[in-house]
């Protein structure tokens, strides 16, 4: 009852029950172009860490991996602690504006990181990637939320986030190869500049979505108050979905940073460019087929059993974390199967989990919700990993740092699982008072 409920409330706002809105398909569109390029933009950095390494620091400094690993948290501290800033303006200006603004920020700062001279005006430039992201996180996804209704956007937001495993392994595979052929790490950055300028561009033309009430005309504009933001710390869903995506985001981050290199100089494999193409064609098929697996699986699913998105959010996540394990001590070349499998679980709840976010935060508060979301899963998330991981591979092991931040996938397995129960009561909520 609960999900036919949503689905019928879904059907009022939207004005069918699942059609998309007008310029919904477009607009999903060019928001996955950009979301590509900004995945492909953050994984060009672990593609080429080791030449980055090499170019500013000594061989034998043991505090090199863990001063690179602060290049990806410096990026992740600026995302998350400006992204709140962009959600609140999210729900007061043109979300399209925003959007294509930063998205011109963090494709002038991506070449930048390419000029940067010394280490420190490189940690700079990835500062600004984060700003200019920050504008673009929060309102993509709340775009397409509301173009599409309850019923199908689980599989809209699969489409979106498939950016996540293509564009990372696009920018592994691209990094590794252009790297190689022109003998730079910092020729991969000049080269998703101009694309990312162009995708920016086309943002200014396009047109924000407009709900439509029950009779068809436009809803009264809701006011925000502080007290809408605080009621989201009160939400059991949201807050669950927030605490399980942090610890899938600190395993996450920290692995695919540092997983090419780990294969390179602890694995003993050869030819760091063919080690980054294969981890990025595996990342691209894995990821592809579970995110938009996940989806597919998760709508269905609630169509029957209103906390299916965390359901298969939960079981995907505890699945990851013995063929992570089995990857650590399995001889080559299967261990790449390992990986494989590991790369299908751990992406598996992208889009249910995403989804979730969506429908339990009511339209006037959603980019800020979705802010909140990217502060804290990156600030306690992958913010953390990728340092903490060099810093204990430095003193100790490279597994038993991946050890340690794999067992986290127990962790996010466990919270998705514990908010089951929860997730279709707080869904029909929101929708019945959209």
């Amino acid at each position: 009852m609960a999900a036919e409920c949503l689905i019928s409330q879904s059907a009022r706002v939207n004005g069918s029950g699942n059609q998309p809105g007008k310029g919904a398909w477009s607009a999903l569109a060019l928001l996955l172009g950009i979301n590509l390029f900004n995945y492909i933009d953050r994984y060009i950095l672990a593609a080429v860490e080791p030449e980055i390494r090499n170019s500013f620091f000594r061989p034998d400094d043991p505090e090199a991996m863990a001063k690179t690993g602060a290049l990806a948290t410096a990026f992740l501290v600026s995302y998350m602690v400006t992204a709140p800033v962009f959600g609140w303006l999210a729900d007061r200006v043109s979300r399209w504006w925003l959007v294509g603004l930063s998205v011109g920020v963090w494709s002038l700062a991506s070449a930048g990181s390419g000029l940067a001279a010394t280490f420190s005006i490189l940690l700079i430039t990835r500062l600004f990637v984060g700003i200019g992201e920050a504008g673009y996180g929060p309102s993509a996804p709340t775009i397409i939320s509301d173009h599409f209704p309850i019923a199908v956007r689980g599989r809209m937001m699969a489409f979106f986030y498939m950016a996540i495993p293509v564009g990372s392994a696009l920018g592994y595979a691209f990094g590794g190869v252009i790297s190689a052929h022109f003998g730079s790490w910092r020729v991969p950055f000049y080269l998703v500049a101009p694309p990312g300028l162009a995708l920016g561009a086309l943002c200014l033309f396009m047109r924000e979505p407009r709900k439509v009430g029950a009779n068809g005309s436009q809803p009264r504009k809701t006011r925000v108050r502080l007290a809408d933001y605080l009621r989201l710390f009160r939400n059991r869903s949201y807050l669950l979905n927030t605490l399980a995506m942090t610890a899938m985001t600190f395993a996450i981050g920290g692995l695919s940073f540092w997983i090419p290199s780990y294969i390179f100089e602890y694995r003993h494999q050869p030819d760091l460019a063919r080690i980054n193409l294969i981890f990025g064609g595996i990342t691209v098929v894995a990821g592809f087929l579970a995110t938009l697996l996940g989806g597919i699986v998760g709508d269905r699913l609630t169509k029957r059993f209103p906390g299916a998105y965390f359901l298969v959010s939960g079981v995907g996540m505890l699945c990851a974390f013995p063929f992570t394990v089995a990857f650590l001590y399995a001889p080559f070349p299967l261990a790449w199967v390992f990986v494989f499998l590991a790369v299908f679980c751990l992406f598996f709840n992208i889009g249910p989990s995403n989804t979730a976010l969506a429908n339990v935060t009511h339209p006037s508060v959603r980019a800020m919700a979705f802010a909140l979301n990217i502060f804290v899963i990156h600030a306690a998330g992958d913010a953390l990993s990728p340092p903490l991981i060099g810093w204990i591979a430095g003193r100790w092991q490279m597994n038993v740092a991946f050890l340690l931040v794999a067992s986290v996938m127990l962790i996010a397995g466990v919270i998705w699982l514990a908010g089951v129960k929860f997730l279709g009561p707080d869904t029909a909520r929101v929708a019945n008072s959209e």
